[in-house]
Order: structure tokens, then C-alpha cells, then sequence
């Protein structure tokens, strides 16, 4: 006996032991009595036969000896009598440093049990885990469904009622006919009636199987088979109904569903945390907010360096990245930061882009999102999104969140325009809630962008929520020069590998001067090519600049392929392969001349580039391109020069052929629309006086009824034909005039197909107006800032000197 409770007690410590060792996640999948009843066992023993109570044995003493046993049963005496409260005596310090190990040990286990309940793996049904579930549920439910069938009936061959009634019934050779689930027969047959259709039934007589549309028929047939052969009603063939694995008949249709519930059921209970199907920790997980997170373990490549041609709305956005990295500096002084600001622009200004440069630099957690990520098709989704959202970025503060897009969530309440947007209502109300309810040491900025801010809700945009209107616009000459060098850095160009070839011997600070300057004056010029380009269009043509010089095998992007991409770009790809014939070319040729020459000879018009009879893929059989300047304000004649120059095509046409074509439906386009804002917004027009007429465009297209009287109509379409009639008129004066020359021009694009601007100099002459395009002057007119030759501070402003220019670059 003595022998046993030693063994015990080393055992049991053993085990305590082991159980410590034991991880939490494993104490779930031990059985009950290893981990309930087992663990209170071992800790009983622990404290009641524990050997730092017992008396050491000496190392020579054998432990199995007689001796020993009775000094450990006086000791088990001895303990159990303490423990029975028999001697109250006062706990030694190895008692109570036991109970203080107890107690941690339990405390133990219980944080590791919250943890393990706080941070339960993720078992949405996309996981390996409910993938396996599912697997399991399809892989029980097909095999169970083929063996239902398969066991309602023995293996044997079926037969139509037809062959059963000529072959069994008419021969008499049926004793019995059972009915099984209403829809199909068992036949018993006499004994020793077997064939290559019966089997062997339950009794060892023969039996054959066959199916029924419905019991009512199966019986009316019967009743006539046995009538037709005379047999007494009293002697016909009994008809059993059996219900044959009624159970799994029952539970059949209904198994698949069970299945799927209890998978689902196991995944989003025993694993996922708790909370509602709305909530963050719901079954999908589906209230959870879906931004993304950027930090300094992000690594997000783009800086403030990589953002050019918006150099003040950058130093806007770079405020709160200094407040949030210093608050310090700025709450000396009494200063607040801004909850929020709303960047806006035309599409591909640069508002993402800021916001990814604001990513990188910030040094504090960047959350993003997009507008749509917080719409779903279930109710309550966006409201819980937001919720998440904003309750991560109190946690993490200070931190930012850019929400892009933000015109998908926040558009006008209730503008009756389009039904059913409680759920978006819900989801903004719940975003004014979340930005009003901050307080200013929540250190949280939110950021957001949009190009339709015009449709946003006002009490979005009231101060408190966004305090600052950051409007992008598309940049000026010295923006899209400032990108393009941004752009330019990342090729490998002509002009800056000539400088690396012949320039090997000079010094490093003057060797990086001249590529410099070769840089500055490539950007320059591409500038000045594109205006009203916004930064993701200059992306585009550096990138395809660079595609062409590819396509060539060129070593290095020279000026022509970024010509070339900024042609593609404004007017399409070139469709070398759609065949004019003779009469069409001449057509476009004389088409195109027409344009040329009034813009050459009318003062307010923009510089030509190039003429063109190439067809394009936006549908255009040529074109000619201009060069406008970065202006604010247009004057009246500018308007009439323009309308001028459009209309010049169809007057050529006239002049020149018997009748007109298609082609001009573009330009009737644009002088229309030139000539109805002259009238209707711009007061241009001396009847209808400085009153403005809402078009409707700027509220999207919608207009339902015009705010003018028919008067008033008639009156404003008098005026529209007025100022076109005026323009058709002084065009085809102007080209009646210079009537040789057009012959003259187009005859040269009708060979060459491509006019630039020094082969017009060469056939009609110097335009006889200086340009008004400084820009024009500086990049375009000489050429000469390419071979790293300045213009000299006295060059004349006028174009007498332009062909030698243009010959020298050439």
C-alpha cells in the first residue's frame, strides 16, 4: 500500500508538471476527465502528497524500502490530520509560497483562456478551416443521398408494367403485390418462377420490381386486368403499402440545409469571436471596416518629391502631416489643426496621388479607403464600417484616414432624384457623427477626394467636419514643366546621353549642369505642347514616349516619340491602314488648307503646329493642332477668331468643290457652343444684355424647362445665328481673298500628308501678327534651346527669323 502511494505521488507530480507545459489551445481538445477532473486530481495531490512537504530521502536509501514507507505514511498521517483542521497551526513559508504558485498557475490559465477567446482564429468560410467544413458537408451529403435511393429496393432489374402484366400477372404467376413509398411495385411470385428479371426475396421466392406514375391508376389498371380474365373479387391479389425508409425519406430533403447551417454554425460560433451578424465580429466578419493600413513598416514609395504642379495645395496637405508629427509647435501657440480637408479637382490632378505622397511621409498611421468600400447590400454595413473605421483610428492615434471617392457616400440628402438611399443616408449620418464627435486630442485627420464636390452634402463640408477646400486644378505651363521633369528623371533620354558622349572629359558639377538644362528645356517644350493636360496625362505621354522609342529599337526617347505620344493622345492612334481615295484625300486636304490659312491670318488665333490628313481613331480624317496659351479670360474678338478659324473647313470646301460633305459636323459643334455662351452667360451679345441663362450642364445635364420666356427664346436664337452668319461671312471673305494660297497649302499636305509649322512658312510666308503665346516664343518658335543654345535677350518677338531657327535644328 505504502509502495502505491509513493508511486502515486511521483506520478501525479510528473503530471502536474506536464500539464503546465500543456498549451491552452490543447487543454480545449484534451477529454473532460484529463482536463477537469484530472487537473483538480492532480492539484489535490500536488498540495497533499507534494515532495517539498515529505522528508528528502537520502541517496542511499532505497525509496521502496520498509522504512521509508513508514516514515511516508507518518508523514500522510501528519497531513491529513492538518488537512482535516484537527491542528491549527500556523502555515509555514513553503505553505504559503505553494499557494501564491497556485494562484498564479490559476491566473495563468484563466488570461490564456481570455486570450484565447479574444484573438480566436479567423474561420470565415473562405478560410482553410471553413473550406473543410464545407468539403466535409458536400462530401456526407452526395454519398448519403445515392445510398438512400439505392437502399429502398433489393438489387434487382426493373421491367415496365406492361412486360410485368403479359409475362406474370396474365400467367398467374403472381401471389402478392406490395406498394413501397407510392411509387413503385414488388411482386411476389409463386415458387420457382425465377428468371433473368427476378431476384430473390426476403421469403427466398422469387420477386420482380417495377415503377408507378400513381397509386390511383396502378389500381384501376389491376381491377381491369383482373376483370378482363374473370377473376372473383374475393380471389384477386391482395395489395400491401409499405413505407420503406420512411426515417431517411423524412430527413432527406432537408439534410443538405442541416449540414450547411451546422458548418456555418461551427465556424462562426466556436471560432470567431463574439458579436453580431452586423458587427465586427459578425459571421463574415462583414461591418468590418476593409481600409488599409500604411505605417512606417509600410513601405509606400512615393514622397512629396514625386508631386509636382500642385506646389500649394501640397503645402496645405503637408501641414497636417507636421501637426500630427509636432503638435507641440502648434498647441504653444494656441493653434488647433484642422479636423479635415477635401481635396477636389478634374480627374488625374493628382488627389490620390497627394494623398499616397501623404502615406509615405506622414510617420503616423495612414488609413485608406474608397467611398464604394462602404456601400454592401446588406442593411447597416456602411454604418458599421464607419464605426470601425473611426474607433481604429482613435486607437492608433494620431493618425490620418483618406477616404477616396467620398462623393459615392456623401451626396445631397434628400434631392428626391433617385429612390431608395435610406442605406447610404444611414451610412453618411453616420460619417457627420464620426467627424463632429472628435475631440481635438484625438489627434485624427481625415482626408478626402473628390471631382464632383458640387453634389456633396452641405453639412459635410461645413467647418468642424472639413475646415479646408483643397480645389486641384490642371496645372499652368510651369506645373506641367515641373511634372514632366518629374516624369523625364525616370527615361533614359537622347539629348542627355548626347551630353554623356561628348562631354566624357569636363568635370562632374558642369557635366551635371548641362543635363540639367537638357532637361529642364525637353520639359520646356513638352509643356508647352500640352496645354490643359492634367499630371496623369502627362504620365501617359511620357510613358508612351517611351513605348515608341521601343517600338523603334531606339536606344534612348528622343523629342519625336513625345510628339508623337502627345498626338496620340489628343487626337488618337494614327489609322494608316483606313485607305482614303483620291477624291476623299483631296477633300480633307482642301479641308484642312481652309484652316490652316485663317488661323495663320487671324490675329487672335493660337499658333499652328502642325496640319495633318493622317486619319486618327477618334473618327477624324486629319487635323490641324494649335498651340493655345494658359489664359483666364477670353476676349470677344478671340471668340469671333476662334468661330472663324472652325468654320474655316466648310467654306473651303465650298470654294473649291461642287458640293459639301460631312466633315464639318465637329466644327458647326463647337462654334454653336461658343456662340450660345456668348449669348446666354457671357453678355456678349447687345439685345439680350448682361443677363445670364442657366444651361443646365452644371448640374449634371438635368434641365426640365428652360428659365426664359418663347420671347426671349426666339430673341436668343436670333443672336446665336447673328454671330455665326458674322463668322461664316468673314471666313469665307478671308479665304476668297487668300484663295491661292489655299490651293497652294493643300496641294502640299495632299502629298505629304503632314505639314509642320516651317513648311507653312516656306509656301504662304511669316504670319504677319507677333504670337501672343510666351511660352510658344520661348520653346517652340527657334528650336534652338535643344543644342543647348539660349535665345539671346534681343530676339525679335516676330517670326522673320523663324525658318533659319527651324533650320538650324534641323
Amino acid at each position: 500500500m505504502n509502495t502505491s502511494l509513493a508511486v502515486l505521488s511521483r506520478r501525479l507530480s510528473a503530471s502536474n508538471v506536464l500539464l503546465r507545459q500543456i498549451p491552452r489551445q490543447s487543454w480545449t481538445r484534451i477529454a473532460p476527465p484529463i482536463g477537469a477532473r484530472g487537473f483538480s486530481l492532480a492539484t489535490r495531490a500536488r498540495f497533499q502528497y507534494s515532495p517539498h512537504r515529505l522528508q528528502k530521502p537520502s541517496p542511499n536509501r532505497d525509496p521502496n524500502s520498509e522504512s521509508s514507507n513508514k516514515e511516508f505514511k507518518k508523514d500522510s498521517e501528519k497531513n491529513e490530520e492538518n488537512s482535516n483542521g484537527k491542528q491549527e497551526k500556523e502555515e509555514d513559508p513553503e505553505t504559503k509560497r505553494q499557494k501564491q504558485e497556485e494562484r498564479r498557475f490559476r491566473e495563468e490559465l484563466r488570461q490564456k483562456q481570455e486570450s484565447a477567446k479574444k484573438n480566436g482564429r479567423d474561420a470565415s468560410l473562405f478560410s482553410k478551416e471553413g473550406l473543410t467544413v464545407l468539403l466535409i458537408c458536400i462530401g456526407v451529403t452526395i454519398p448519403l443521398t445515392f445510398w438512400t435511393t439505392l437502399s429502398l429496393f433489393p438489387d434487382k432489374e426493373e421491367l415496365s408494367f406492361q412486360t410485368f402484366k403479359t409475362r406474370y400477372l396474365e400467367k398467374g404467376l403472381v401471389t402478392r403485390l406490395n406498394v413501397i413509398n407510392r411509387f413503385a411495385v414488388e411482386a411476389e411470385l409463386v415458387p420457382g418462377a425465377f428468371s433473368d428479371e427476378t431476384s430473390l426475396g426476403a421469403d427466398g421466392n422469387p420477386i420482380v420490381v417495377f415503377t408507378i406514375g400513381s397509386v390511383e391508376v396502378f389500381e384501376e389498371e389491376m381491377n381491369a386486368v383482373q376483370d378482363r380474365l374473370g377473376i372473383p373479387i374475393e380471389q384477386r391479389l391482395p395489395i400491401s403499402y409499405i413505407e420503406r425508409g420512411s426515417w431517411l425519406n423524412m430527413i432527406m430533403p432537408v439534410l443538405p440545409t442541416i449540414l450547411l447551417i451546422g458548418g456555418l454554425w461551427y465556424i462562426s460560433v466556436r471560432r470567431a469571436p463574439q458579436g453580431g451578424a452586423g458587427g465586427a465580429g459578425g459571421i463574415f466578419k462583414i461591418g468590418k471596416s476593409k481600409a488599409k493600413l500604411f505605417n512606417q513598416e509600410t513601405e509606400v514609395k512615393i514622397k512629396f518629391k514625386d508631386v509636382a504642379g500642385c506646389e500649394e495645395s501640397k503645402e496645405e496637405i503637408m501641414e497636417f502631416v507636421k501637426f500630427l508629427q509636432d503638435p507641440i509647435k502648434y498647441e504653444k501657440l494656441g493653434a488647433k489643426i484642422p479636423r479635415g480637408a477635401i481635396l477636389s479637382g478634374p480627374p488625374g490632378t493628382g488627389k490620390t496621388l497627394l494623398a499616397k505622397a501623404t502615406a509615405g511621409e506622414a510617420g503616423v498611421p495612414f488609413l485608406s479607403v474608397s467611398g464604394s468600400e462602404f456601400v454592401e447590400m446588406f442593411v447597416g454595413v456602411g454604418a458599421s464600417r464607419v464605426r470601425d473605421l473611426f474607433k481604429t483610428a482613435r486607437e492608433m492615434a494620431p493618425s490620418i484616414i483618406f477616404v477616396d471617392e467620398i462623393d459615392a457616400i456623401g451626396r445631397e440628402r434628400g434631392n428626391g432624384r433617385v429612390a431608395g438611399n435610406d442605406e447610404r443616408e444611414n451610412t453618411l449620418n453616420q460619417l457627420l457623427v464620426e467627424m463632429d464627435g472628435f475631440e481635438a486630442s484625438d489627434h485624427v485627420v481625415v482626408l478626402a477626394g473628390t471631382n464632383r464636390v458640387d453634389i456633396l452634402d452641405k453639412a459635410l463640408l461645413r467647418p468642424g467636419r472639413f475646415d479646408r477646400h483643397v480645389t486641384i486644378d490642371t496645372p499652368d505651363i510651369e506645373g506641367r514643366k515641373a511634372i514632366f521633369k518629374v516624369h523625364l528623371n525616370k527615361l533614359t533620354l537622347k539629348c542627355v546621353e548626347d551630353i554623356r558622349a561628348s562631354q566624357s572629359d569636363v568635370d562632374f558639377s558642369k557635366y551635371q549642369q548641362l543635363i540639367d538644362e537638357a532637361t529642364d528645356n525637353l520639359a520646356g517644350r513638352l509643356a508647352a505642347l500640352t496645354p490643359g493636360f492634367a499630371g496623369a496625362d502627362i504620365a501617359n505621354c511620357c510613358n508612351e514616349g517611351a513605348l515608341i522609342a521601343a517600338r523603334e529599337d531606339d536606344t534612348a526617347v528622343d523629342v519625336h516619340h513625345f510628339e508623337q505620344a502627345i498626338e496620340r493622345v489628343i487626337a488618337g492612334l494614327e489609322k494608316k491602314s483606313r485607305v482614303l481615295t483620291p477624291e476623299e484625300k483631296k477633300t480633307v486636304a482642301y479641308h484642312e488648307a481652309g484652316h490652316a490659312i485663317c488661323g495663320w491670318f487671324l490675329e487672335y488665333a493660337d499658333p499652328l503646329v502642325k496640319v495633318s490628313i493622317i486619319p486618327r481613331g477618334q473618327g477624324a480624317l486629319g487635323y490641324a493642332q494649335y498651340l493655345p496659351k494658359d489664359q483666364y479670360l477670353v476676349s470677344e474678338e478671340q471668340f469671333k477668331h476662334r468661330m472663324i478659324m472652325a468654320l474655316g473647313g466648310r467654306v473651303s470646301e465650298e470654294l473649291h468643290f461642287e458640293s459639301v460633305t460631312s466633315g464639318a459636323s465637329d466644327d458647326f459643334k463647337k462654334i454653336t457652343q461658343m456662340a450660345q455662351s456668348m449669348v446666354l452667360q457671357l453678355g456678349m451679345s447687345e439685345k439680350i444684355g448682361s443677363i445670364y441663362f442657366d444651361t443646365g450642364n452644371d448640374q449634371g445635364g438635368f434641365k426640365v424647362h428652360n428659365n426664359y420666356s418663347e420671347k426671349t427664346a426666339k430673341l436668343i436664337d436670333e443672336e446665336v445665328k447673328r454671330f455665326i452668319d458674322e463668322a461664316y461671312d468673314a471666313c469665307k471673305k478671308l479665304l476668297t481673298e487668300k484663295i491661292d494660297l489655299v490651293d497652294k497649302v493643300a496641294e502640299e499636305v495632299y502629298k505629304k500628308e503632314v505639314l509642320t509649322r516651317e513648311d507653312m512658312i516656306r509656301l504662304v510666308g511669316p504670319r504677319p501678327f507677333p504670337e501672343r503665346n510666351d511660352a510658344f516664343d520661348k520653346y517652340i518658335k527657334g528650336n534652338d534651346v535643344y543644342k543647348g543654345k539660349p535665345k539671346s535677350e534681343n530676339d525679335n518677338t516676330g517670326y522673320e527669323d523663324s525658318e533659319a531657327g527651324n533650320e538650324a535644328t534641323a
